[in-house]
């Protein structure tokens, strides 16, 4: 069942920061998008992800996201070590881009959160798959 909390806004990684800053931006209830939820990790798919997360101690992980042919490979600034060398083999290997998280994005995402408590590389991945429509053209 949905409820309107967006799962990549669950995880506690300065998350009431993105919350409050959310919250300004209108996303205070439950909605389509960028609602933060009433605490980190309140979401059932969230807390499987994070609890998986936690037991697996994972050497980085890879975010899937679908928004624009892009890498986003730090966390407000700070990247473990060897991650923009991983992240530029990313692009060159996709052709996306590399860039930093915009800010209104930067809190209380499963890549923010892994890259803040393990200390590890991080990466969202935003795909865009383009094709071909029967009555429009290229989308």
């Amino acid at each position: 069942m949905t409820t309107g909390v967006d799962l990549n806004s669950q995880f506690p990684a300065n998350w009431k920061l993105g919350k409050e800053l959310k919250s300004k931006e209108g996303y205070y209830t439950f909605a389509p998008r960028d609602f933060a939820g009433e605490y980190p990790v309140s979401e059932p798919e969230a807390k499987a992800l994070y609890e998986f997360t936690l037991v697996k101690k994972f050497d980085l992980i890879l975010s899937f996201h679908s928004q624009g042919e892009v890498i986003y490979w730090n966390y407000n600034g700070y990247a473990p070590k060897n991650s923009f060398e991983i992240a530029k083999d990313f692009a060159q290997a996709s052709g996306y881009s590399l860039k930093d998280t915009p800010y209104l994005s930067s809190f209380g995402g499963f890549r923010d959160w892994f890259i803040n408590n393990f200390n590890k590389p991080g990466f969202t991945i935003e795909v865009r798959k383009r094709y071909k429509s029967t009555t429009s053209g290229t989308v």
